[in-house]
């Protein structure tokens, strides 16, 4: 009988967090530690000497399927298997939300022997990140209703504030409310509403920033509202940033735990790919490259999305050249692109597989657009057949494209060697010169027709009048200048979910924008797109338990 993620966890013997930092060589007086297990990292940490000449592997997927593809953990299982060959490893990951925990996803601390320990405190609130990223974007919030209840003076339009509130849970019922009901003495009315903790701006910029005093002028730029000249209002104009900032003095720091083999992992910042950056903070990152030789992170959903967007926004703005993409692919996500239904994904289909390799195709390419060497990590299962794996690995020979089969989730590093070999072989040979897609200073309608056309496989972008007028005010604003980070849905390489595989000859519709003026970007969105998600039938919630001892189960 197989042992669950949960359980794997608990009988792994933790090593305490400072065994763990001296392995990076930090000494235990930097430590802030969050219990015997956990600390926090100081940025002094970070030395631009020490990154010279060090690795950084972006791990990235083919386009999600039901089936799913086990980023995280063939993340974690990399880093186990580069370690065990002798290469001195940390990975660099996001925290989880709470939403997808008690949601359909579940956690997010890798699986199976290729996890990050504690497990249940990083899928648990973990050190209170991103209960402070939501104090510090309420307080805003707060402090904007308050400016227009006691006078006004910035002549706010009450009927165009932007700012809504943010939770971390899936809750649709506070996607759409109505507040300042009850009187004169509980402010102005108005409909608002509520996004989940890891769409914040505040979380998107805190991953974006160099340091306290550039985070602090990141949230003086959000954009809250506008006048009723149709003028826009900035944080800094409410005086908010300086206590918003001193909100999150503790949350800038990364956090150091470790992976199931006592390997340096950590974890910091936690957007969404498909409406934010979707990767862990660039401060992380640094740090990662400062303190080790190689450095392995993810970014979320597939190359089009949080891969796209690591590649052209956070290298960009974070002075990082990574020297390849791994891309994890399965064959049950292979099959499900071929339109195999979830029940028969189990059964050998060797047809189904070459169909669904147009997916993995066209992710490789994407890649390739970055002047990145792409490495193909084949994901394994126990129903995978030797014929259906054989049929991956000669495509990507075909392709010119090394690939390997990673079985970090039944062996840990022991199941990732293989890999480990060929992301070092690829990563010393030299032959990635990554070069972003587009510059920022391009026209806003050029870096967006460049991602869709190039990445997405797109025929033509279409924008809608509203969009159209939106990008006239960003111009005249000076918000041209900036990266784009679309949102689209993640289970499509275009904006219908319903098309999967590799579509062609399709239309992306860009309906409207949001913005992250404080962060630096603008988000154009492709069509429907949800900024707070709502529970499943059966929420993940539902299996987890406590009992009198403390002891959870029914995480995973």
């Amino acid at each position: 009988m197989k042992l669950t993620d949960q359980e794997i966890a608990r009988a792994s013997t933790m090593r305490p967090i400072n065994q763990i930092a001296l392995k990076l060589q930090i000494d235990e007086d930097d430590l802030r530690p969050y219990g015997k297990y956990v600390a926090k990292l100081p940025l002094k940490l970070i030395e631009e000497s020490k990154m010279v000449g060090k690795k950084l592997i972006l791990v990235t997927a083919i386009t999600p399927t039901i089936a799913g593809e086990g980023k995280t953990t063939a993340s974690i299982g990399l880093c186990e298997g580069l370690n065990k060959i002798g290469v001195k490893t940390a990975v660099v990951l996001r925290e989880p939300s709470l939403g997808p925990v008690f949601g359909m996803k579940g956690g997010a601390a890798g699986g199976g022997y290729s996890q990050v320990l504690p497990m249940e405190s990083i899928n648990l609130h973990f050190t209170g990140d991103f209960a402070a990223i939501e104090k510090s974007h309420n307080l805003l919030a707060a402090l904007l209703d308050n400016h227009i209840h006691q006078g006004n003076t910035l002549n706010i339009d009450a009927r165009k504030i932007v700012w809504k509130r943010v939770m971390d849970m899936n809750e649709r019922a506070l996607r759409d409310i109505v507040t300042g009901l009850g009187g004169a003495a509980q402010g102005i009315p108005r409909e608002s509403g509520f996004d989940i903790t890891a769409a914040s701006e505040v979380m998107a910029a805190l991953c974006l920033a160099k340091d306290l005093v550039d985070l602090k002028e990141k949230l003086g730029n959000i954009i809250v509202a506008y006048t009723y000249d149709n003028q826009p209002v900035y944080a800094r104009e409410l005086k908010a940033q300086g206590a918003m900032t001193a909100l999150l003095k503790h949350t800038i720091m990364p956090n150091l735990v470790q992976t199931i083999e006592g390997n340096p992992a950590i974890i910091h910042g936690g957007p969404f790919a498909n409406i934010a950056q979707g990767s862990n903070s660039i401060i992380a990152t640094r740090m990662g490259l400062s303190l080790a030789d190689y450095v392995v992170t993810e970014a979320g959903f597939a190359s089009d999305l949080g891969g796209e967007k690591f590649l052209d926004l956070k290298c960009q703005y974070g002075g990082l050249k990574p020297d390849l993409a791994v891309i994890v692919t399965t064959i049950r996500a292979l099959k499900s692109h071929a339109g195999v239904k979830f029940e028969a994904l189990k059964e050998p289909n060797a047809e189904a597989v070459k169909v669904g390799l147009e997916n993995l195709e066209k992710h490789i390419e994407n890649i390739k657009h970055f002047m990145l060497c792409p490495v193909v990590a084949i994901n394994k299962f126990y129903t995978d057949t030797d014929e259906e794996i054989d049929i991956v690995l000669k495509r990507c020979e075909a392709l010119g494209v090394k690939a390997a089969i990673s079985e970090g989730w039944e062996k840990g590093g022991e199941g990732c060697i293989d890999l480990a070999k060929v992301v070092k072989e690829v990563a010393e040979s030299g032959k990635s010169n990554f070069t972003p897609l587009y510059n920022f200073d391009w026209p806003i309608e050029q870096k967006i027709e460049t991602v869709a056309r190039k990445i997405y496989g797109a025929a033509e972008v279409e924008y809608s009048l509203k969009a159209k007028q939106q990008i006239r005010l960003f111009n005249k604003i000076g918000l041209d200048k900036v990266p784009i980070c679309i949102a689209k849905t993640q289970y499509s390489l275009s904006d219908d979910p319903k098309l999967i595989n590799r579509p062609k000859g399709f239309t992306i519709k860009i309906r409207e924008f949001d913005i992250a003026a404080g962060a630096g970007f603008i988000i154009p969105i492709a069509g429907t797109i949800m900024r707070m998600p709502g529970l499943p039938s059966k929420p993940a919630a539902e299996n987890i338990d406590i009992d009198a001892d403390g002891n959870i189960t029914g995480l995973f």
